[in-house]
């Protein structure tokens, strides 16, 4: 371990990354280039329970690992980031 807390910010990031990256794939798949609130939520919000089942499956499942509420806070903490910086990036090419 690097330092503490380094798990949280690798939990954050990753799932930051993750929704950038589904994002970027639906806004590819589109004409015009453009992604929907409703579309942007239900990736959030996918984004959210997969977290979710992660930990629940962690707490419940496997015995050598341990879900943790942290790692859910910044699970979504991170989708919310990576939301929020799709959102004002397409807006902000949008009105170029």
């Amino acid at each position: 371990m690097f330092f503490e807390g380094f798990d949280k910010l690798t939990h954050c990031g990753l799932f930051f990354t993750l929704i950038v990256l589904v994002c970027f794939g639906v806004i590819r798949q589109q004409k015009p280039r453009r992604i929907t609130y409703t579309r942007a939520f239900v990736i959030w919000a996918a984004s959210v329970f997969f977290g979710a089942l992660i930990e629940v499956l962690q707490a419940s499942v496997f015995t050598w690992r341990s879900g943790d509420w942290n790692d859910l806070f910044c699970d979504v903490l991170g989708a919310c980031m990576g939301i929020f910086s799709v959102m004002l990036t397409v807006e902000a090419i949008g009105k170029k």
